[in-house]
């Protein structure tokens, strides 16, 4: 789907031109949208493609005249996925006096510019909108990040309730979108390293100050990915920890009482033999079997006891 926005006073507005100083959205598209592009701004077909992979990394590249951004930006997934954070590679081609975006699915970055967050956004001052995408995608990583970290904490707090594989599993899948962020996030700073060198988009003060706030912002990013990643590494083995500890009790509970109930069925059992016995005549001889299990079986009990077995 190919939809072309240009900003005017009240916000983006929708065009049908192709119109210099136009931002072209494009979402999912098809080969034949594909072709159009290519053969109305001869753009190579990579520019147009690469992006539609979602592993591709972040990356600057520069042909004939073109100019091609690829950014990993953060994506919520819906509320059913088993991740819920996920990353998502965004192109923004320069070319011929306009923007262009490709993605596979509509990108959270993206919608929040769609949905008016953005504020004084110009289609037509092309460095400005570049350096907003790199900023609103910083900041969306820093959210997602304070979002994973209040999940995991809601997570850990059912944990101490009660130990259950549902909320490991959660527990894991945290863990990958952190994987993930943190590969995006370093695959963007060799992006925006080659962005600042490249030379590709002039820059004036202004924007140089916001292409800082941009790399600060990431390398923050990155820090905080790292520290919750060793958190809910460290929670994750200490959970497993317990979870084996908890095992190693319940078996030797269940050891524990199996000695204990054998010794009455030892005793049982030699005096079910067909041979002579003590007490065999003696009318009262199953109620000294039986205090003679009991008594044996306490000993045990405060055998173990005092081992600390139960």
């Amino acid at each position: 789907m190919i939809t072309i926005y240009r900003s005017m006073q009240n916000g983006l507005e929708t065009t049908e031109g192709y119109e210099s100083g136009a931002w072209v959205h494009v979402v999912n598209p098809t080969p034949q949208e594909i072709d159009a592009l290519v053969a109305r701004f001869t753009i190579p077909p990579d520019f147009l493609t690469d992006p539609l992979d979602v592993d591709e990394r972040a990356r600057v590249e520069r042909e004939e005249g073109n100019t091609l951004i690829l950014l990993r930006t953060p994506r919520r997934e819906a509320d059913e996925a088993d991740i819920p954070f996920t990353t998502l590679p965004v192109g923004i081609i320069l070319t011929q006096g306009l923007i262009i975006t490709v993605s596979l699915v509509e990108a959270d970055v993206v919608h929040e510019i769609l949905t008016g967050r953005v504020r004084n956004l110009s289609t037509e001052n092309r460095t400005r909108f570049v350096l907003t995408l790199f900023v609103r995608t910083s900041l969306l990583f820093l959210r997602y990040l304070k979002d994973i970290n209040r999940m995991t904490g809601s997570i850990e707090k059912d944990l101490h309730k009660a130990l259950k594989n549902i909320q490991l599993i959660r527990l894991l899948n945290m863990e990958k979108s952190l994987v993930f962020f943190i590969t995006s996030l370093r695959s963007n700073a060799l992006m925006l390293e080659k962005f600042n060198t490249s030379g590709c988009m002039r820059m004036d003060e202004d924007d140089r100050d916001t292409f800082e706030e941009v790399v600060i912002e990431n390398k923050q990013a990155i820090e905080m990915a790292n520290i919750y990643t060793s958190i809910l590494s460290g929670t994750m083995d200490a959970y497993a920890s317990i979870i084996s500890n908890n095992l190693n009790v319940v078996i030797k509970l269940l050891t524990t009482v199996t000695i204990i109930l054998m010794i009455p069925t030892l005793v049982a059992s030699i005096y079910g033999m067909n041979v002579e016995l003590p007490f065999q005549h003696n009318p009262v001889a199953f109620l000294i079997i039986v205090a003679i299990s009991a008594l044996l079986s306490a000993i045990g009990i405060g055998i173990f006891w005092r081992k600390q077995f139960f």
